[in-house]
Protein backbone atom coordinates (compact mmCIF):
# COMPACT_ATOMS: atom_id res chain seq x y z
CA UNK A 1 0.00 0.00 0.00
CA UNK A 2 1.44 3.56 -1.10
CA UNK A 3 1.51 5.97 1.94
CA UNK A 4 1.84 9.84 1.03
CA UNK A 5 4.52 12.36 1.80
CA UNK A 6 3.12 15.51 4.24
CA UNK A 7 3.74 17.93 1.52
CA UNK A 8 1.76 15.57 -1.08
CA UNK A 9 -0.95 15.54 1.02
CA UNK A 10 -1.31 19.50 1.67
CA UNK A 11 -1.05 19.66 -1.64
CA UNK A 12 -4.11 17.68 -2.06
CA UNK A 13 -5.77 19.68 0.49
CA UNK A 14 -5.22 22.83 -0.70
CA UNK A 15 -6.56 22.68 -3.97
CA UNK A 16 -9.76 20.56 -3.60
CA UNK A 17 -11.45 24.08 -2.18
CA UNK A 18 -11.21 25.88 -5.36
CA UNK A 19 -11.90 23.03 -7.78
CA UNK A 20 -8.42 23.16 -9.67
CA UNK A 21 -7.90 21.33 -12.42
CA UNK A 22 -4.95 19.83 -14.14
CA UNK A 23 -4.68 19.90 -17.62
CA UNK A 24 -2.53 17.74 -20.35
CA UNK A 25 -0.37 19.95 -22.28
CA UNK A 26 0.65 19.34 -25.92
CA UNK A 27 4.52 20.81 -25.23
CA UNK A 28 7.79 18.84 -25.26
CA UNK A 29 8.98 20.87 -22.29
CA UNK A 30 5.73 20.55 -20.19
CA UNK A 31 3.23 17.80 -19.29
CA UNK A 32 0.77 19.25 -17.41
CA UNK A 33 -0.67 22.66 -16.12
CA UNK A 34 -3.27 23.85 -13.09
CA UNK A 35 -4.05 27.17 -11.95
CA UNK A 36 -5.43 28.07 -9.07
CA UNK A 37 -7.11 31.19 -9.47
CA UNK A 38 -8.68 32.03 -6.41
CA UNK A 39 -4.64 32.36 -5.15
CA UNK A 40 -3.29 33.05 -8.67
CA UNK A 41 -0.70 29.67 -8.40
CA UNK A 42 0.38 28.22 -11.20
CA UNK A 43 1.15 24.86 -10.65
CA UNK A 44 2.96 22.94 -13.86
CA UNK A 45 4.60 19.66 -14.31
CA UNK A 46 7.96 18.66 -16.13
CA UNK A 47 7.95 16.40 -18.73
CA UNK A 48 11.19 14.86 -18.83
CA UNK A 49 11.27 14.78 -15.04
CA UNK A 50 7.60 14.78 -14.01
CA UNK A 51 8.95 17.31 -11.46
CA UNK A 52 5.80 19.93 -10.29
CA UNK A 53 7.10 23.28 -9.39
CA UNK A 54 4.22 26.16 -8.21
CA UNK A 55 4.82 29.78 -9.46
CA UNK A 56 2.75 32.62 -6.65
CA UNK A 57 1.36 35.73 -7.86
CA UNK A 58 1.29 34.59 -11.51
CA UNK A 59 -1.68 36.75 -13.09
CA UNK A 60 -4.73 34.57 -14.89
CA UNK A 61 -4.18 36.32 -18.10
CA UNK A 62 -0.68 35.43 -18.13
CA UNK A 63 -1.92 31.38 -17.76
CA UNK A 64 -4.00 32.55 -20.48
CA UNK A 65 -1.60 34.00 -22.53
CA UNK A 66 0.30 30.74 -21.61
CA UNK A 67 -2.56 28.43 -22.75
CA UNK A 68 -2.67 30.32 -25.70
CA UNK A 69 0.99 30.46 -26.71
CA UNK A 70 2.17 28.87 -29.91
CA UNK A 71 4.70 27.10 -27.99
CA UNK A 72 4.30 27.03 -24.32
CA UNK A 73 8.12 26.08 -23.60
CA UNK A 74 9.03 29.28 -24.92
CA UNK A 75 6.47 31.37 -22.89
CA UNK A 76 6.81 29.69 -20.16
CA UNK A 77 11.15 30.55 -20.43
CA UNK A 78 10.64 34.36 -21.47
CA UNK A 79 7.53 35.24 -19.28
CA UNK A 80 7.23 32.99 -16.10
CA UNK A 81 10.35 31.08 -15.31
CA UNK A 82 12.36 34.41 -13.34
CA UNK A 83 9.72 36.49 -13.42
CA UNK A 84 7.62 34.80 -10.54
CA UNK A 85 8.46 33.64 -7.10
CA UNK A 86 8.21 29.63 -7.11
CA UNK A 87 8.70 26.82 -5.31
CA UNK A 88 9.04 22.72 -6.29
CA UNK A 89 6.90 20.91 -4.57
CA UNK A 90 7.98 17.35 -2.79
CA UNK A 91 7.69 14.07 -4.87
CA UNK A 92 5.18 11.40 -4.05
CA UNK A 93 6.55 8.46 -2.40
CA UNK A 94 5.39 5.03 -1.95
CA UNK A 95 6.12 2.87 0.78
Amino acid sequence: MATFSGSWVRFQKQRRPSGMRWAALESQMLSAAAYDDSKQILYLRFRNTGDVYRYFELPAAVYQAFLTAESMGRFFRSHIRDHFRYERMAKLHAA
